[in-house]
Order: C-alpha cells, then structure tokens, then sequence
C-alpha cells in the first residue's frame, strides 16, 4: 500500500492525533524522513522504542487500523477498483454491468485459485499487531493511566473488529493464541485449525466487551473517528445476532462438517438464549442514552414546499411517539447525504469517511456518471406508499404509468417533476431519499458552468438522457437507481463539487431493528444476561423501539397485537431491514445469517422496460423480466453462504479445511 494511501485510510478510519499529522507533514517535506518514521509502523525496529514513547506506541496502533478495509464502497467501479467485501451489487437490491468483487460470486467466477476476495492474511496481520499492543503496553511510562487504558480499548476492538470481518466472510476461522508472533511471516504460516463458529463468536464478543470496558464514552471532535464503547457494544451485539440467526443456530445442513475432534463448526441444535443474548446487549446501548435516531423539525412555510402532511395513518404525536414534529424525508436523507457534520448525528455509532467510488455508477450520463447501478423491481417494490400499505396493495390508478400531472417541491428542495408516473407518486419518504426513477430530477446545484446541466430531469428510455449515446453499455438495465448518498449540491461534473460524507459502520436504527428481532425470535423463557439483567420476550417494548424507525420513516406504527404474533413480526422486522439499511452494505449478510439468500437470487431480475423510447411511455413502464446479459443471470448455491478460502492460504496452513462446497 503506497505511503499516501497510509494517511488516507487513517483519516478514513481513525483521526489522526496531532503528533500523527506532524509526521504526516514529515512526510510531504522529506520521503527519507518520512521512511525513517515508517519504520516504527512496519515492526522494522525493536519493540522497545515503540513502547517507549507514547508517539510511536499510538502510531503503532494507528498502523495496526490502517489495515482496516474501507467499507463504504457497494461496488467500486467500471474502471477497475474493487470492494473488499461481496456487498452491494453481490446483495438482491441491484445489478451492475460489470464483473467487480462485489458481484462475481453470483455468476459462478470465484474459485479457491482465483477468490477475488482474499483478507485473510490481511486481517492476521492485524491480529498479530493487536495482540503486540496488549503484550507491551505496559512497558510505555509515558502513558497516563487513562490513555493506557484507551490505547488497550482500541487495541481489542480491532482485535475483535479483524476477527469479526474474518467470520462474517468465511464463517469459523482459526482464532490464534493471544501471545504475539514474532513477525507476519510467523502468522502467515502458522498451522492452527479452525475454531468452531461458537468458539469464534466467544472471542469476538469478549474482546469486544473488554474494549466497552476500557473505551470511552464519547470522544471529542478530533478523535470522532475512533472507537468509543458503544461502537464495541454495537459490534459485539451485531455479531450476537448473526451468531443466533439460522445459518449458524442449528443448521443441520452443516451436520458434516467437523473438525479433528469429531466437534461441528456450526451448532447442530438451536439455542433460544443466543437471541437473549443479543438483545441483553442491544438493550444495554439503548439504556447508555448516548444515541438517538436523527431527526429534523417539520418545515412549516406558506409556500408549499414545506413537510408534507402526514397520512392520517401515521401518528402525529411529536417524535419519538409520532411523526407530528419531524420531516421524514430529511430526518432520514441527511443521515447520508452529509448535510451535517458528522459530529453533531447522535444516530452515528462508528462511522469512516465514504468514499465516492460508487457514485459514477449512480450518476447519469452528461453529470459525471455512467447510470449503470440498476436498482431491481424487487426491491421497488418493497417501499410502501406514504400511507403504509404495501405496494401490492395500492390501487390500480396508484401503480399506473401515466403521468401525475402537476409538479410538486418539499422538505425546501426535494422536487417532484409533473412528469413522473403515478408509481412513484405517493410513496414513503424513504423512496424519495433513497431511489432514482424516470423523471427523478437531480438538482446538481453546485454546478459552476455553461451547460444545462443543473435541475436535471433524467429519464431512462432508450433514448433518455441517463443514457450515454457513445457507449451502449453505460446505461441503466432496470429504470432505477441509488441516490441515498447524493447531496442536493452533488454532480459528477469536474466544474463543480460534491459534499464530503461519512459512512455509518453502526448507527442507532440497528440497535432498535437488532432489538426488536431477536426479542422477537425469544421463546417464552426469561433469560438473565451476563449483568444480572433479566430479558424476556416483550411485545410493549418491541412496539416502543420499533415504532421509532418507522415514526422516522413517516410510516404508521406497528400495534401489540402485531408484535404479539411471531410470524408476523418476522415479516416486518425483515422488511425494516431491507427498506431501512437498502444500500449501505447489510442486504448480504441479513439473507444469508437468515438463510434467505437461495429464494432471494434464484429469481428473474424484473424492472422497467428500457429498451422502449420516450414516445413509448406505457411500454417503458411494462414490468418485464430481465435476461438478456450475463449480469442478469444471478444463481445461488449452498456453497455460496461462505466465501472460499484462497488456495494460497490452504497451502500454508495444512490444518485448515474448505468451506463446504468450494473443494
């Protein structure tokens, strides 16, 4: 990794301390006193003079995050870069015209020689560096108490983060013994079997609770990048729920799948108190009072531009009882959009800078982009009208292609063009923040130039403007796209600006969504948690958190009597999480902890007619199944719920076994 991208992915992650930036202007002064720096990050000198100072411990640690992997991008992008995680395009929400990381496992291009994917050794290393901090810490006198303890915190949280990344992809790993290899080469060739996906999950979850205990509340401005206890709690939650979820919870599809000693990977039997367990430790971040939902005050003028009236279905007591003083719209956009610093958002758990990678993908044709991310009619489809019925259920005049008619602008700024169709009339707020259609307007209003190019009207016909007219394949294949991360000001063209944004790895709507699910998925048996709290399944307080992502949201509440029942619930606490996590990297992993994903792939992708021309509106708005492109083909297999082990890996360590299916 070149020496700039170093203190780009710090900055991404972790804030660099003053000292760092100190070295970091060393850096841009003078390569050779930059490289004798170096040397203190890359183990190139002794243990003692990192633990002897304070400067270098902190940036050994530094070092040890920079190896971290930048999850903000969904896709990467048509010129080659790639995503370090099968997210985005590899989920059901979208498809993309190319062939990246993040999509190859569905058209049956991965093998164990060529993964695509492969942060095994990477993820090692940042194991080995962690357990070094924790072996030496000690030693720094330097260190006050207090910075000693938040350097051990930072230490197990990406002891546990490493190990949790490892897990999420692969399933059980080999979790090595505490004490510090000697060098990466040691780690790297280091012949350990796997431990069980519950051996595992133990770990993670005590380094994960051991940095909540040391980590602090919050952290000041400069250091907002940096882990604090309740990013640690969140993790250790997040891997809590997978844990209980039944890919890994009695899945006898894996009841062949043992170790040395005769042990399974994957529990055989399911375990009721694995969802206790998760929901003790949402409710512990609940009851912190350090995080709320992000909200923005109704907007009241005399224009007509301000909050739109709330359905009657919709509670209008003020937030978090009802929708009655908030804007949905911008409440939930501007978690994204960077409206605001990031700082100042207490629904931010842990968050990195978002890179802009995906946004050409996002963007149409003649403002910077290609148009190629194409949303599935699948997932249209799951956004609910303003009222909160489902689509299904709206009226045939609802779903129609005809135009409304009538131009409409709220929340200040989100314009509605006369032109739109009737389908996208009337939907949820969370549509309008988060979905591009025919007739979407882009505002583009930092745009300095000439050109008409601000205000624009994209449309996705054959012979639309998302369209590029020299280059068939940059097109969009379904009549939608993504927009959840595009600022009112934002525009591709180089003779103009885009704002800069962050990336939520955690934010307080999981803890409520994560919460509800596994209360949900409790037996009637109380459960005692590991600090003597006592949790049972309770439909009040499903109700209670619930109701305030869909409050966000401007949708109705759920009632007790839909709480109360199972199955139900099951349904609504799944189509929370595609609606109100669509595109931000969870869609993969939910399908699969939850064994969705075979039913979910092995479909047609279905969208909009684009091959019609904009003289053939009604048949543009032809629902149709789409087939005509390799990318359009997703297959799932058995095999596919766990990413297979390079080769390479395999070879070095003689203990290690495939996943099942990849051999």
């Amino acid at each position: 990794m070149s020496k700039i991208s170093f203190f780009i992915h710090l900055k991404k992650h972790w804030r660099l301390m003053p000292v760092v930036a100190f070295f970091a202007m060393l850096f841009f002064n003078s390569c050779e006193d930059y490289l004798d720096i170096n040397k203190y990050v890359y183990d190139q000198t002794t243990m003692d003079s990192i633990f002897l100072s304070k400067a270098r411990t902190e940036q050994y640690i530094n070092g040890a995050a920079e190896l971290l992997y930048d999850e903000s991008l969904q896709t990467g992008t048509d010129w080659g870069g790639g995503t370090s995680l099968p997210c985005g395009a590899g989920a059901d929400e979208a498809i993309i015209p190319f062939m990246l990381n993040s999509n190859s496992i569905l058209y049956d291009e991965i093998t164990e020689s060529n993964t695509k994917i492969n942060p095994w050794s990477t993820c090692y290393k940042g194991i080995r560096k962690a357990n070094i901090v924790l072996a030496n810490i000690h030693r720094n006198m330097e260190l006050t108490e207090m910075e000693k303890r938040d350097f051990m915190g930072r230490a197990y949280f990406l002891r546990a983060y490493f190990y949790f990344y490892l897990v999420r992809l692969y399933g059980p790993v080999p979790v090595l013994p505490d004490e510090p290899f000697a060098t990466d080469m040691d780690i790297a060739d280091a012949s350990y079997e796997r431990s069980t996906y519950d051996e595992c999950v133990e770990k993670i979850c005590t380094d994960f609770e051991q940095a909540a205990s040391m980590l602090p509340l919050d952290r000041i401005e400069a250091e907002q990048y940096m882990p604090t206890r309740g990013a640690a709690l969140a993790f250790k939650a997040r891997m809590q729920l997978y844990a209980a979820s039944p890919l890994f919870n009695g899945n006898t599809y894996y009841a062949d799948w043992v170790n040395s000693k005769g042990e399974h990977f994957i529990s055989q039997t399911e375990d009721k108190s694995k969802w206790a367990a998760a929901a003790a430790t949402y409710k512990r971040i609940i009851d912190m009072g350090q995080y709320e939902l992000h909200t923005v005050a109704k907007i009241v003028n005399d224009k007509g531009t301000g909050t739109l009236p709330l359905p009657t279905t919709v509670s209008s007591a003020d937030f978090p009882d009802g929708a009655g003083d908030i804007d949905p719209y911008k409440s939930y956009r501007s978690v994204f959009d960077g409206t605001y610093q990031p700082y100042s958002v207490k629904e931010y758990i842990y968050y990195c800078r978002r890179s802009d990678g995906d946004d050409r993908l996002y963007f149409p044709s003649g403002i910077g982009g290609n148009a190629t991310f194409s949303v599935t009619q699948d997932m249209i489809d799951e956004y609910r009208m303003a009222d909160g019925r489902a689509f299904s259920e709206a009226t045939e005049a609802e779903k129609s292609y005809k135009a409304v008619g009538s131009s409409s602008t709220f929340a200040l700024e989100y314009q509605l063009s006369s032109n739109r169709a009737c389908r996208d009339d009337n939907r949820e707020p969370r549509y309008y923040a988060t979905i591009g259609f025919n007739y979407c307007i882009w505002p583009g209003t930092s745009y300095r130039g000439t050109e008409n190019l601000k205000n624009r009207e994209v449309t996705y016909y054959e012979d639309g403007n998302a369209k590029d007219a020299s280059n068939n394949n940059y097109r969009n294949r379904t009549g939608y796209t993504c927009r959840k991360y595009i600022h009112q000001e934002d525009i591709g063209h180089w003779n103009s600006t885009k704002k800069s944004k962050v990336f939520p790895l955690a934010r307080y709507a999981e803890v409520l969504l994560g919460y509800a699910e596994a209360m949900n998925e409790m037996d009637s048996e109380s459960f005692t948690d590991e600090k003597g709290n006592i949790i049972q399944r309770n439909p009040d307080e499903m109700v209670k958190y619930f109701n305030q992502v869909r409050y966000r949201a401007g949708q109705p509440g759920i009632t007790i009597a839909e709480a109360s029942d199972y199955e139900t619930m099951k349904k609504l606490v799944k189509h929370e999480w595609q609606i109100e996590f669509a595109f931000e990297n969870r869609r993969y992993w939910d399908l699969r902890r939850w064994k969705d994903a075979y039913d979910a792939y092995n479909k047609p992708i279905r969208g909009l007619d684009v091959s019609a021309k904009m003289s053939q509106r009604e048949q543009f708005y032809t629902i149709r199944v789409w087939n005509t492109e390799v990318y359009m083909k997703r297959m799932f297999s058995n095999k596919m719920y766990f990413w297979p082990i390079d080769r390479n890996v395999l070879q070095k360590n003689g203990k290690l076994v495939q996943n099942p299916g990849w051999n």
